[in-house]
């Protein structure tokens, strides 16, 4: 084997691993590799110098590197793209289908048209495939997704205000928890820590590692007697009389109390001592 590339078929998309077959290939080259779906173009993403491969898992080669003539055919799929979801739009309003059509999309060959849906269930679409079939005489895929595929397809604008991380960047999902958001302190309301797809924001995951680590390091410090244990709910004593723990911010090393007055005030951990009955 000559050298493995890492292959991305649209933006943010997942990254496929090839054989370049010994071709001059550079990184954002577009290559024609063979898929299960048939020959694809391709941008190249990754070129590991020294890849580590399963025995049991051999690459398919890079075909060619793309020319002007794949590219030209690669304009003329997109401007067909279009067309086959307009039409398609229109055979879903005829059958009544309930479904929410997101995208269309050809293969590089043409041998397929995979048109991208959202449901509520499960849906009976085999009259509108042989629709589909009998108007443009090829293969015809529909693929149900979810509310995330959704939102990374269509793409939009999060709440910081700039585009969604699974339409720009993200290659793949990551598991998110409710628990992700405890770590940092976060509000758990479900408006502030949801994105577009009515999912929890795959931007949690981002700071988490960190926040995960200062916790651990936090409490073992705690148990070794090198640094306060403060909990949410701890009765503690400040310079300004007792006081029950709201927040616990580990990575300031600060506390937010309630004092008994119904004051609440941010402290340092320095400041605030347990109360011997804790």
């Amino acid at each position: 084997m000559d050298q493995v590339i890492g292959v991305r078929f649209k933006p943010a998309g997942k990254i496929y691993y090839f054989d370049s077959n010994h071709l001059d290939i550079h990184l954002d080259d577009g290559v024609i590799v063979e898929t299960s779906r048939g020959l694809e173009y391709g941008s190249v993403v990754i070129i590991p110098r020294h890849p580590v491969l399963e025995e049991d898992a051999p690459l398919k080669p890079a075909i060619r590197k793309a020319t002007m003539k794949d590219m030209a055919q690669l304009e003329r799929n997109r401007e067909r793209e279009k067309s086959a979801f307009d039409i398609c739009l229109k055979k879903i309003e005829k059958f009544k289908v309930p479904m929410k059509l997101l995208r269309a999309e050809y293969t590089f060959d043409r041998n397929k048209i995979v048109f991208f849906f959202t449901s509520d269930g499960r849906v009976d679409f085999r009259e509108l495939v042989k629709e589909l079939a009998a108007v443009f005489h090829t293969r015809i895929e529909l693929r149900q997704v979810g509310v995330r595929d959704e939102a990374k397809q269509v793409s939009g604008i999060g709440s910081c205000g700039r585009p969604l991380c699974c339409a720009t960047f993200l290659g793949d999902f990551a598991p998110v928890s409710i628990k992700m958001a405890k770590n940092q302190g976060l509000s758990l309301n479900p408006t502030k820590i949801s994105g577009v797809c009515g999912r929890l924001m795959c931007c949690l995951r981002f700071e988490n590692d960190m926040y995960e680590g200062d916790n651990r390091k936090r409490r073992c410090c705690a148990m070794q007697g090198k640094g306060p244990r403060f909990r949410v709910g701890m009765k503690v004593m400040t310079d300004e009389g007792s006081g029950q723990v709201l927040y616990v911010n580990s990575q300031k090393h600060t506390v937010k109390v309630q004092l008994d007055g119904q004051k609440t005030k941010t402290l340092s951990w320095d400041a605030v001592e347990q109360e011997e009955n804790e």
